[in-house]
């Protein structure tokens, strides 16, 4: 398997963290951005103007309290599709255990993280650079690892064996993200006027995909990207970062860079909940910006339905005032999507839509 990877990608591989480590002056013609869709990256963008929304989750677990923390959740997700927590019971320690293993991968010889490189979407495991190395028209400046993560049993077999201390602590961190998954999409259905058990048995079987990514030191951070903007299919993300690189599109159509808070993470819609709360709620736009002086990582858990379970919107907020707005769709379906398209032309989102608005 190992060998039919390699040939399949050939010699034309070369990661984003092989290019900073070769002190590259600039960056290389693929990875340059035309002029419209290159980062403004002055450290005021979105700073003053805007407050990000942050949520203390304790509070959702005192009866009292949680009307009001079910409250300000809505009023994040209709503003942004976005939203930072705190109190969301992961440990710092699994935090930072999480980011250790991590740092590790990325540091092992490219020889031994080409074992694991593909370039098929469908593979439960897999190591590559850029969005799809083999397609992409311009590259994005990402190493990242990708593999299945619910249930952990399913899949951690697979998962990376160096470094040694990889599948215990990122295992670690996947259960407890699962769990507060679990947590917030109870939340999100109570914040739409749905049963907190709504799509519970789903989301319970669901998948978790966990892409962990490197966006190394960069040359010229003012001509390239980390990643191009976009919105996950999921129906929730939730981000570890280990320093600000995220930036959000607010509903002016603005860039918002979205500021490293110590021990939050951050909460992204995604378009499962999109076409589920028939478009009360929008999945997020966002995009990432690289630095000239650190190597940036993050995790992102992105849990959805099983794989071949369709999303459709919920039928209490579909009435003949608000009829559905989206036709239903599955992870699989998206998976199609992205092997055949090109998410930056188009996302996937706007190809179940079945009215522009």
């Amino acid at each position: 398997m190992e060998e039919t990877n390699k040939n399949v990608l050939g010699d034309c591989f070369t990661s984003a963290m092989a290019l900073t480590e070769s002190g590259v002056p600039h960056v290389p013609t693929r990875y340059i951005l035309p002029p419209s869709q290159r980062p403004v990256l002055s450290p005021s963008i979105g700073t003053g103007s805007i407050n990000l929304p942050v949520i203390d989750l304790s509070f959702l677990h005192e009866p009292l309290l949680r009307p009001s923390v079910i409250h300000e959740i809505e009023m994040a997700c209709k503003e942004f599709g976005f939203f930072q927590v705190t109190n969301h019971g992961i440990s710092s320690s699994v935090v930072k255990d999480a980011l250790d293993a991590a740092t590790r991968f990325f540091d092992l010889p490219a020889d031994e993280k080409m074992l694991l490189v593909s370039d098929d979407v469908h593979t439960p495991v897999r190591y590559g650079t850029s969005i799809n190395h083999s397609t992409d028209s311009v590259h994005y400046w990402r190493d990242f690892i990708k593999h299945y993560s619910h249930p952990l049993s399913k899949w951690i077999d697979l998962w990376p064996s160096n470094p040694p201390c990889y599948k215990e602590k990122v295992g670690k961190y996947s259960e407890a993200t699962h769990v507060l998954h679990k947590q917030l999409m109870e939340a999100i259905s109570e914040s739409l006027g749905l049963e907190k058990s709504y799509l519970q048995e789903e989301i319970e079987e669901g998948s978790q995909v966990m892409a962990v990514n490197c966006y190394p030191a960069c040359p010229e951070p003012e001509i390239a990207l980390g990643m191009p903007p976009h919105s996950d299919f999921s129906s929730l993300t939730i981000l570890l970062q280990s320093s600000q690189g995220l930036q959000i599109k607010d509903k002016n159509n603005n860039w918002v860079c979205v500021p490293y808070i110590e021990g939050a993470l951050i909460v992204q819609l995604g378009d499962q909940v999109e076409v589920m709360s028939n478009g009360v709620y929008k999945s997020v736009v966002h995009r990432v910006t690289v630095n000239k002086d650190v190597n940036r990582l993050s995790f992102a858990s992105l849990h959805s339905l099983p794989m071949n379970k369709k999303i459709s919107p919920a039928p209490q907020l579909v009435n003949e005032e608000k009829p559905a707005a989206y036709g239903d769709f599955s992870f699989n379906d998206f998976l199609e999507y992205i092997s055949r398209n090109d998410l930056t032309k188009q996302r996937f989102i706007d190809t179940v839509k079945k009215n522009k608005f």
